[in-house]
């Protein structure tokens, strides 16, 4: 008996040991509500050039996971000259959308898909979260930003005119309602995602009455969330700081066209745009597609060779499945796309490897839980 003494003491030890580390790695219980577990509907626009390659990347990764979504599939081009009814029907009816990249033509008065969805649908938010993944080595490191976006206004808002041959009038329109509504999104996702800072990025220097409204308008709801820091940029100064200090900034909230710069930039910094997810989100509905501009929406070479990076759109699909209270399937989902990163071993191009897009997505399959 005191032979088997140190052996029994040494199997009570690994008993004590694994039962701590299983109550460790225990999650907090998530308790759905009856009937939250039946599949949903997604409105889903495989988009133009690489898009119907990585929204199928998406498509199959659902699959594997057998995730409680069903995809409405309709067919939409940068090229025709307004969405489709039916499409913005299915959107309002099953209020979630997955989108690739739609191109818009440059000049020619051809009004763009994207805006004219943000306006119909009401998506007055822009989010696109830029952040170091595990394994992909970038310039900068500890870098964790989101840029939040107002969607519907400022310079975005299509009110151009020519006022004789060869004078043309844009205008830049900032109304108060507008600018209290995306500073109270941006202090309202900061405080849910425990966010330490929120910083608003102007030109109020210059454009002292709409700029100068848009931070009003922030200074005003700061107010009223006194456990975050609130701060202030100018928009040239803020893009200095982006690329040599980025860890500096948490949640920047902007007006439109500053956004669109500055969230492009925070990507490159953070490992490119084939990493970044991103949606739209309004009231009542959201879409989610690649976080920053799919500058290889067009990209022919890419759709031959069937190379395109589906990350970006599978980690947005995650957020997707966030927004529909699936948050195991968004872990799941999250954890394998970061072993694949990691791993190193499947990459597309953009990444520093060779990989096609299918391998990608298989390796990101193998890797589920």
């Amino acid at each position: 008996m005191r032979r088997s003494s140190p052996l029994l003491r040494q199997i009570l030890r690994g008993a004590a040991s694994s039962s701590s580390s299983s109550v460790g790695r225990r999650s907090v219980t998530y308790m759905p509500r009856p009937g939250d577990g039946a599949p949903r509907p997604v409105t889903l626009i495989p988009g133009d050039g690489i898009g119907p390659l990585v929204t199928g990347a998406v498509r199959r990764v659902m699959e594997a996971m057998h995730a409680p979504v069903y995809f409405e599939t309709y067919e939409v081009r940068g090229d025709m000259t307004t969405v489709p009814p039916d499409v913005i029907e299915s959107i309002r009816r099953n209020k979630v959308c997955l989108k690739g990249g739609l191109a818009t033509p440059v000049g020619g008065g051809v009004s763009s898909l994207n805006m004219q969805l943000r306006k119909e649908l009401d998506l007055y938010a822009s989010l696109v979260h830029c952040f170091n993944l595990p394994g992909l080595p970038t310039r900068h490191e500890n870098v964790n930003i989101v840029v939040i976006r107002e969607n519907t206004e400022g310079e975005y808002s299509g009110l151009e005119h020519e006022v004789v041959p060869g004078v043309v009038e844009s205008l830049k329109v900032i109304t108060k309602f507008c600018s209290e509504r995306i500073a109270k999104y941006a202090f309202e996702y900061a405080y849910l995602n425990n966010r330490k800072k929120v910083t608003a990025v102007h030109k109020a220097n210059i454009m002292k009455l709409a700029d100068g409204l848009f931070l009003e308008s922030c200074r005003e709801v700061a107010t009223k969330y006194p456990g975050i820091k609130y701060n202030e940029i100018i928009v040239d100064n803020c893009c200095m700081q982006l690329v040599s200090k980025p860890e500096q900034f948490d949640v920047m909230v902007t007006p439109n066209l500053y956004g669109n710069l500055v969230a492009n930039t925070a990507a490159g910094i953070a490992g490119g745009t084939g990493v970044m997810p991103g949606g739209n989100v309004g009231q009542d509905h959201a879409v989610f597609e690649q976080g920053a501009s799919a500058g290889n929406v067009g990209n022919e070479k890419l759709v031959e060779q069937k190379k395109a990076n589906p990350v970006a759109l599978l980690l947005s699909s995650a957020m997707m499945l966030r927004h529909l209270q699936f948050p195991s399937f968004a872990d799941r989902l999250v954890t394998a796309v970061n072993r694949v990163i990691a791993e190193g071993k499947y990459r597309t191009k953009d990444l520093g490897g060779s990989s096609t897009t299918q391998e990608v997505v298989d390796a990101v399959i193998a890797n589920l839980d």
